[in-house]
């Protein structure tokens, strides 16, 4: 017992030294990349045949592609830009006054929409209402897919992203039905971001955000630094794959960055 204790002090002192920083100002931007099986065409029609040969484009709502993703920290004040081939979103958070501000931009026309927590929360909670108001087709396949629990597997494999060293773990989710899933995450260990657990995403690949539910949900929360690279599972084995691309952590950013567009009216959403 006496030979065991020295090393416990020692680790515990380790962790204590070995806590991330928290960052209030950065600027950090995201690739994110949904990938289908090989031969997979996503469950959408064959688009129909254009005229004299010409090249006929389909977008579909939450299809494969990329989606690139600026976020911007200063304090409590948070602005993600997000464009792909369908839309431009820009997403303004107020931590402090817990708010979130949306401008939408798709096929020329551009909608601003506010709203506090509360406000979404009610929303929220409507749309499960609706929800669980409908036949449930199938309803017997998700039955325990409930995620109950989320916990990391740390390894000392490392390398760089975005000029950053980071370090391998694993992301472990449990659901209510027992199964577990693994998920490989690259994060650096040096820093943590106020009031951000991570970027792109989930929130990126669809052009929406509801105010900060996301980072929440993504299961980050706990990790020791900042995630900088990750794969996530989709429906019919689709992947997601997100990525910093680039970090900026030494510029000073002007308040006027989280201001909303004059041309912009705002609604309540």
């Amino acid at each position: 017992m006496k030979k065991i204790l020295p090393l416990i002090f020692i680790g515990a002192a380790s962790a204590v030294y070995a806590q991330p920083k928290t960052l209030t100002q950065a600027i950090i931007t995201t690739k994110t990349t949904v990938v289908s099986p090989e031969g997979e065409d996503d469950g959408a029609p064959p688009p129909p045949p254009a005229p004299d040969g010409a090249e006929v484009r389909t977008f579909r709502f939450g299809g494969d592609g990329e989606t690139k993703s600026v976020t911007t920290l200063k304090g409590d004040l948070v602005k993600t830009f997000t464009e792909n081939e369908m839309s431009r979103t820009t997403v303004i958070r107020d931590n402090a006054k817990k708010a979130t501000t949306t401008i939408m931009e798709m096929m020329g026309t551009k909608n601003g929409f506010y709203a506090t927590d509360a406000e979404q929360e009610e929303m929220r909670k409507r749309m499960d209402s609706m929800i669980q108001a409908r036949p449930q087709q199938g309803a017997n396949n998700n039955a325990g897919m409930k995620v109950t629990s989320t916990d990391f597997a740390y390894t000392e494999e490392s390398k760089k992203i975005a000029g950053m060293v980071c370090k391998k773990a694993f992301l472990v989710t449990t659901r209510q039905n027992g199964t577990k899933d693994s998920t490989v995450v690259w994060y650096c260990p040096d820093f943590k971001l106020q009031g951000i657990t991570s970027t792109g995403g989930m929130a990126a690949s669809f052009g929406f955000n509801f105010g900060n539910r996301n980072s929440s949900a993504s299961g980050f929360n706990d990790l020791n630094g900042f995630p900088m690279q990750y794969e996530m599972k989709m429906q019919r084995g689709r992947k997601m794959i997100v990525e910093v691309t680039k970090l900026v952590l030494d510029k000073e950013i002007a308040d006027k960055e989280f201001d909303v567009p004059k041309d912009v009216t705002l609604k309540s959403a």
